[in-house]
């Protein structure tokens, strides 16, 4: 689904967007080329590497450096943040839930990939969009054509005549008019069924992704995954009815939370800007807090 549905608006951005934007200025219309085709190169990567790239799992039969409890379900041991998923039936590194849109539980290897396909998607719908209102207000409400001057024209309307008149009579030219005219009067609906399909994806696709991308950034933000947010929030509580104050022990604060998570530390930017299979940053087995040393 989430193939096909990338597939449709890449298609309709090239058979629609194109030649639109290439008759209006070639100039333009290669700058619009290398933004598009740098965010679909992200997207798909990121997409690809979240479907495929495990979310990592604590070792079978090697020893664990730390564990914070046993799994009810594995009966084995578990490390920080590990958790047991229910569809996959093992205990996940850093799980953040099970997506079936990947068809993979994000986790540890897999979480920047997860996120930076979201972000991609959301930057690459907000791009149509932009580029996009122009061509559908112009397709849906077309200049109006200058009233020609003269005197008004009175039509007899008495009887009704009967259109019995053969095409015969017509010319080749003529006729090849007539097949034109036609033939650009279903591509006119055609494009316009097109645009209508394309505004209804992106709507629908920047609202939803664009909600859960940013719900999961204030996660990345305050150093937690999705699980640990709920057993963060049920901490604070029960601190707060002691009159203490609950730390999450995993929140560097917002800059190096990113660093963390994105795999920043130690390299530049460009990785994220452009599609890169560097790891995270530990191994997922171990955890440094914010009662440790700092993580430079």
């Amino acid at each position: 689904m989430v193939s096909l549905l990338t597939a449709s608006m890449v298609y309709i951005a090239y058979y629609i967007g194109l030649p639109y934007w290439w008759e209006k200025s070639p100039v333009m219309t290669i700058i619009l080329l290398i933004i598009g085709n740098w965010l679909l190169v992200n997207v798909c990567f990121h997409y690809y590497m979240g479907v495929n790239v495990p979310a990592g799992y604590p070792p079978v039969g090697g020893l664990i450096p730390e564990a914070v409890s046993i799994c009810k379900k594995c009966i084995k041991p578990k490390p920080p943040r590990t958790h047991h998923c229910s569809v996959c039936n093992r205990c996940i590194l850093k799980m953040d839930h099970h997506c079936p849109w990947l068809n993979n539980c994000v986790g540890h290897y897999n979480h920047r990939y997860f996120f930076q396909y979201m972000a991609f998607t959301v930057l690459g719908v907000l791009f149509i969009m932009l580029f996009g209102v122009e061509i559908a207000y112009q397709e849906f409400f077309p200049a109006q054509e200058p009233e020609l001057d003269g005197h008004p024209v009175r039509i007899n309307n008495s009887e009704i005549i009967p259109v019995t008149e053969s095409l015969d009579h017509l010319s080749d030219e003529e006729l090849a008019e007539i097949a034109r005219q036609a033939a650009d009067t279903n591509t006119k609906e055609w494009k316009r069924c097109l645009i209508g399909t394309a505004a209804l994806i992106c709507v629908a696709a920047f609202a939803a992704l664009g909600a859960l991308t940013w719900w999961h950034a204030g996660l990345i933000t305050r150093g937690e995954t999705s699980i640990e947010a709920r057993i963060n929030s049920t901490e604070t509580e029960k601190y707060k009815a002691l009159g203490k104050v609950y730390q999450n022990p995993y929140n560097f604060g917002p800059r190096q939370n990113w660093r963390l998570f994105l795999g920043t530390i130690g390299r530049s930017w460009w990785y994220i800007l452009f599609p890169s299979n560097h790891g995270p940053y530990g191994d997922g087995l171990t955890w440094k807090t914010i009662h440790d040393t700092k993580i430079s």
